[in-house]
């Protein structure tokens, strides 16, 4: 069961971190580009809405990355591991592990150029302007990718009926927060169209187009009455492979 990346109701886990700055070191501020670049230059933006030109574009870059993959490595930290680091220390962590994966640059490579830079912090960076890759990016942010589709079947679930929420089998990632698994609750909205993941969840079941629902769960249900304010709602938007009819 993944709990790392959902952690409502969990105790014991220390103080809240009210930090409000968005970025509070600078190199936070490159690592954001960085993925931001990876996403604009995504091989799936050939395919998507709105299609990108991104099989010509002057780039070495030929991989997806979407949130999904930033998402995927994060939760795939050991979670010691992933509650030792600060938000960014585990993009930083999921972007290069993916690096070295796919063959862009070896561990070894990675760990020469991580010494020569501690070493030498004002060191030059390299600089290879772009003009096409800067169009993409900018045209990017712009227009953005949704994963909105026509619906491959009519939902299963209607506004106002009861559900459970599904146990999939844990995967290296997924949309479905712990705390919700096997409870209770209310199809409150049926969203139009269908949505598709921008990558295969596996056995956890996201990817192919399908319907999105928006149900509300009474809180006592979820953590017991005993910790929870009277009347309390929790809203959820899941997808429909991760709901059940109490029937099933």
């Amino acid at each position: 069961m993944k709990l790392q990346h959902a952690l409502g109701g969990l105790e014991n886990l220390g103080p809240v971190n009210l930090e409000t700055r968005v970025f509070v070191q600078d190199w936070e501020k490159r690592i954001f580009g960085i993925h931001t670049v990876m996403m604009a230059e995504s091989a799936h933006l050939a395919e998507a809405l709105p299609k990108y030109p991104v099989d010509t574009l002057p780039t070495s870059f030929k991989d997806s990355w979407t949130w999904a993959s930033l998402r995927t490595g994060a939760e795939s930290m050991q979670p010691f591991e992933y509650f030792k680091f600060r938000y960014y220390e585990k993009w930083l962590m999921g972007i290069s592990q993916f690096f070295v994966d796919k063959g862009y640059i070896t561990a070894d490579e990675l760990a020469r150029m991580t010494a020569h830079y501690r070493i030498q912090p004002d060191a030059p960076l390299p600089d290879r302007p772009s003009e096409p890759i800067k169009r993409q990016v900018i045209d990017y942010l712009l227009r953005g990718d949704s994963g909105l589709r026509p619906l491959p079947h009519a939902p299963q679930f209607t506004a106002g009926q009861t559900v459970y929420v599904a146990d999939p089998t844990a995967a290296e990632h997924t949309r479905l927060p712990g705390y919700l698994r096997h409870k209770k609750g209310t199809i409150r909205e049926v969203y139009p169209g269908a949505f598709g993941y921008f990558c295969s969840t596996g056995p956890d079941g996201l990817g192919a187009p399908m319907p999105v629902y928006r149900v509300a769960f009474d809180a006592g249900d979820i953590w017991g009455p005993e910790l929870c304010e009277p009347n309390t709602t929790i809203y959820a938007d899941l997808f429909e492979v991760y709901l059940q009819s109490p029937n099933t």
